[in-house]
């Protein structure tokens, strides 16, 4: 009775977030990006409940054993729910696994894993989605996800960098641009992980291999450590950065700024080379 009833509640949370903040239409080619992991298939599960047509989206980053089980996980959901599945090789697009790629960066950048993963996998997501002709991106970042990034933008002293934060991303338009929404946006990742084993879906419950001592970890670490002593933390960060959001925006925002075309891959930029081909030195 009690897995019922949180059931309920935490499909209910999600389908408010959408239709509160008008994240998806009906007739929208969605994609959602699907990484294997527990919050990815949980959303492509409850779009498909909620009946929209969605559509998967897995880069491979080829990270050993980790990634051929996330492989493994999107292939098994999307064949058991009759869900389209695209692919994309890390390998074949860019001629290297991730983690080489990684290292490659790093060798010349004082930037952490997660960082330089991030940059890379939403540049592949928008040129594959707009090749697609999506209507809209669906990412499976949660409560806590968004928690720790704004903290993450305030400790090293860029707040500017939240005004593209929120259930959506981003505040310029541009026809090369894909929308990308976050329908778990108030939902915690332990709630979560309950559903989806609840459910029984086909997830990984595994941590990246490579996001070691990062800012992200132990920003995690200390906003469980808060959350574990009582504190609702979390929730109080997003519900006041929600509030605040807004004048944020137009404090930091240049309504002249307009984006443009990367010189050498062509994606949409705030500068004349995109931070994807900088990191890449293409």
């Amino acid at each position: 009775m009690q897995d019922k009833k949180f059931i309920r509640k935490f499909e209910k949370k999600v389908k408010d977030t959408i239709n509160k903040y008008k994240l998806l239409k009906r007739g929208e080619r969605i994609i959602v990006a699907a990484s294997g992991g527990k919050d990815s298939i949980t959303i492509l599960y409850l779009l498909q409940k909620f009946g929209f047509k969605a559509e998967a989206l897995h880069i491979n980053l080829h990270l050993g054993k980790y990634s051929e089980k996330c492989l493994e996980n999107v292939r098994e959901f999307c064949k058991r729910g009759e869900i389209r599945l695209h692919v994309v090789d890390m390998k074949k697009e860019f001629g290297s696994s991730m983690c080489y790629i990684r290292e490659e960066i790093q060798s010349r950048n004082k930037i952490t894993n997660c960082m330089a993963c991030g940059v890379i996998k939403k540049w592949v997501l928008n040129r594959y989605a707009r090749k697609l002709k999506a209507d809209k991106i669906v990412t499976g970042h949660n409560l806590d996800d968004e928690a720790q990034t704004v903290l993450i933008n305030i400790m090293r002293g860029n707040p500017a960098l939240s005004i593209n934060l929120g259930p959506k991303t981003g505040v310029l338009e541009d026809r090369k641009f894909v929308s990308r929404v976050k329908p778990l946006y108030f939902s915690a990742e332990n709630d979560i992980r309950k559903y989806s084993e609840l459910i029984n879906l086909p997830v990984s419950y595994e941590k990246c291999p490579c996001a070691i001592g990062s800012y992200r970890v132990e920003t995690r670490k200390f906003l469980n450590g808060l959350e574990n002593a009582g504190f609702k933390v979390k929730k109080n960060i997003i519900s006041n950065f929600l509030e605040i959001l807004p004048r944020l925006q137009n404090y930091f925002l240049d309504k002249t700024e307009k984006l443009v075309y990367c010189k050498v891959c062509g994606e949409p930029s705030r500068n004349n080379v995109c931070k994807a081909c900088q990191l890449l030195e293409r």
